[in-house]
């Protein structure tokens, strides 16, 4: 007999049966790493809430600045309550930061300077990263054209960092060493918090003064430490990713050292203001706010990606990671072998979400990328990667990539149309 749940979703969204017990039987396998989920969220959602408790957050902080915004309480309490959170020495948390490429940007020309090199130690950053070091383009202002070089070592086939290589590559010119937590478009693991523990203590026993910086899109509230707590110099990442809690509507943060974040603001901003200005324009409540549901939004998503790996794993789909994998972050890929699955799947998604229900997404020539791409994503915020969506390059091994969720339920609803959508194709057979 079909619960209610499964009769509603069977009559308003034309789920077959068949589908419908494939993911129940899903579900039920994943319960164990839901309660684990649940563990981590509780944690931090409590650290936050101290956090702001030790900064006395009240409604003065909600309200906005204009013009240079000198002395905006709110801008610089929040920039406090992140640096609690995150357990660094210092924090910038900025509407004006337009994306977690853009934040990573500033980190890098705010921290580097010409003869001095990027050693990346997890092979080839995020796509939008290329153009900024100089990998791509010409004549755009990159960092290879004010005299930075870069070099970078591969992971290991079992998605480790390969210390022999590390070492080998490290010379004198290296002065920042660059990680990336999450998977990014590549099938490999994300970072764990252990694994970057691991790598500052080996890279710092090379070179103490070297800067640690790692790119923590997507990883933020996944784990119960931040890498920053952990020794790493200066992080960055995007508020319409994990910590904007699905509230926050643009932005960015930086966290580190007090030195590295000092110079990054002069980046940001210009040399000799730095973090002194940019009004925050009425910002601040939704920031605050965003914060403040973040770990519980990780942790709907974490258990959408969880439902996800387990249902296609049950259907023969290569899947990373694994149900009951450690996660590093609350990205999905899920490897589909042939471009009509994997674009049967992104429209799923999108069939299932609350926004542009309607729309059917299609493979195109997105700026910052090597090869046509996919993105399936029903948001309240444009673009926001907490809300959920699935992206795909359109190349082999043809692997999706889904990530976000503000509710679990909605996650579950989407995977399960796209499923549908992938029967009725004759994509998949069980």
């Amino acid at each position: 007999m079909l619960s209610r749940f499964q009769e509603y979703i069977k009559n308003e969204f034309k789920v077959d049966k068949k589908v419908l017990d494939l993911a129940a039987l899903a579900e039920k396998e994943a319960e164990d790493e839901f309660h684990k989920i649940n563990e981590i969220k509780e944690y931090n959602q409590l650290k936050v809430i101290k956090a702001m408790q030790n900064n006395n957050l009240d409604d003065s902080h909600f309200y906005g600045t204009t013009g240079y915004g000198y002395n905006d309480k709110g801008r610089d309490g929040l920039e406090s309550i992140y640096k609690e959170v995150f357990g660094a020495e210092d924090a910038l948390v900025r509407h004006q930061i337009v994306s977690g490429t853009h934040a990573l940007a500033i980190c890098l020309y705010g921290n580097l300077r010409p003869g001095e090199e990027i050693l990346s130690i997890t092979g080839k950053p995020y796509d939008t990263l290329e153009e900024v070091i100089g990998i791509r383009g010409e004549g755009a202002g990159s960092l290879k054209e004010f005299g930075v070089s870069y070099k970078q070592v591969e992971l290991l086939e079992n998605g480790c960092i390969d210390y022999n290589s590390v070492k080998e590559a490290m010379s004198e010119k290296t002065k920042l060493v660059f990680m990336q937590k999450s998977r990014g478009y590549a099938w490999r693991r994300a970072l764990t918090i252990d694994d970057i523990e691991e790598a500052v203590k080996f890279v710092k026993s090379i070179n103490k003064d070297v800067v640690v910086m790692v790119d923590n899109c997507y990883g933020e509230f996944v784990e119960d430490r931040e890498p920053t707590e952990v020794g790493v110099d200066i992080m960055a990442g995007s508020l319409i990713k994990n910590p904007g809690g699905g509230l926050a509507l643009t932005g960015g943060y930086i966290a580190g050292t007090k030195e590295a974040v000092e110079k990054a603001s002069y980046r940001m901003t210009t040399p000799g203001l730095g973090r002194e200005v940019g009004a925050s324009l009425g910002n601040n409540r939704l920031m605050f706010q965003g914060l403040f549901f973040a770990p519980h939004i990780v942790a709907e998503s974490l258990k959408g990606a969880i439902f996800c790996a387990s249902l296609m794993n049950i259907l023969g789909f290569k899947v990373s990671p694994g149900a009951s994998e450690k996660r590093g972050d609350i990205i999905q890929a899920v490897e589909f072998g042939n471009p009509d699955t994997l674009i049967a799947f992104c429209q799923g998604i999108q069939k299932g979400s609350p926004v542009d229900s309607y729309v059917l997404p299609e493979p195109w020539e997105m700026p910052g990328y090597d090869s046509p791409v996919i993105m399936a994503a029903g948001a309240f915020i444009q673009g926001s990667s907490i809300e959920l969506s699935a992206d795909a390059p359109i190349k082999p091994p043809y692997a999706a990539y889904m990530q976000g969720g503000l509710v679990y339920e909605h996650v579950k609803l989407a995977v399960i149309i796209a499923l549908q959508k992938m029967m009725e194709k004759g994509l998949v057979v069980y």
